[in-house]
């Protein structure tokens, strides 16, 4: 039950707003409506509302986000120094190992990318700032839910649901849990094709002054071309070396 505060028209004009997607960039009125579960009225109450603020368009049939929406991603970018600070370590590193890096945060059952340096397309989706993936088959996903709290982790897995995005997705709570009882002791996880075919990554954890993990930095590869092994030879010590650079020059700029 939502508490007497919780005010559910602001929840569901955002609802509104993340009904259009990559695959869903021009929706009906009937569309939106159905997609965010509320009435053809309030749909289009909600719609109007967000046209005449510049966040959607429409030519009268079809409704679509504007770049103004980009304005609310932003505001969160621009009050977070990370990004900044990475992004320069992300580059260097990138062009050390020859392969994409990224850097995610948590938000609450997701990964969401706050920056990213691509070298080769290596997945069917696109990936930029914004994009986000299930948490559990993800390799910074798996950093970022070993290091929280231990109450914050319980409380994910009695909730989580584990799809299985390829045959080789974790399937079970209890393998979910082990895998990262052992990341947080090994302090790095590698997933290999549980996200998509192909497609392996180590990621590790960013700390703060607190030592508290508050994002992942990756480098994601194909699998055909880096075996597990290498992973771990070639990949992980320049990933780790990244980590310790970014830390340093996060604790000096929030000084």
């Amino acid at each position: 039950m939502s508490r007497p505060d919780f005010v559910q028209s602001l929840e569901r004009g955002l609802a509104v707003i993340r009904a259009f997607d990559a695959a869903h960039p021009e929706l009906t009125l009937s569309e939106v409506a159905a997609a965010t579960s509320v009435t053809r009225a309030a749909a289009r109450r909600f719609l109007l509302t967000l046209a005449e603020l510049g966040y959607v368009r429409s030519d009268g049939r079809l409704f679509s986000l504007t770049p103004k929406v980009l304005e609310l991603g932003y505001a969160y970018l621009s009050s977070l120094s990370l990004p900044d600070v990475a992004e320069p370590h992300l580059e260097t590193l990138a062009t050390e190992v020859n392969e994409s890096s990224s850097i995610s945060v948590l938000d609450r059952d997701d990964v969401v990318y706050v920056a990213r340096v691509p070298v080769s397309r290596i997945m069917t989706v696109t990936i930029s700032v914004g994009t986000r993936f299930p948490a559990y088959a993800t390799s910074m996903g798996r950093v970022l839910l070993a290091g929280l709290p231990a109450d914050q982790l319980e409380e994910y897995l009695s909730r989580v649901r584990l799809q299985r995005l390829t045959s080789r997705t974790v399937s079970s709570v209890a393998s979910l849990r082990a895998e990262l009882a052992r990341v947080k002791a090994q302090g790095w996880a590698i997933v290999n094709q549980e996200l998509e075919e192909g497609l392996r990554a180590v990621a590790a954890p960013i700390r703060d002054r607190r030592d508290r993990v508050i994002a992942a930095v990756n480098i994601s590869t194909q699998a055909s071309r880096t075996s597990l092994e290498t992973m771990r030879r070639e990949l992980l010590p320049p990933l780790l070396a990244t980590v310790k650079r970014i830390e340093s020059d996060l604790s000096t700029a929030r000084r």
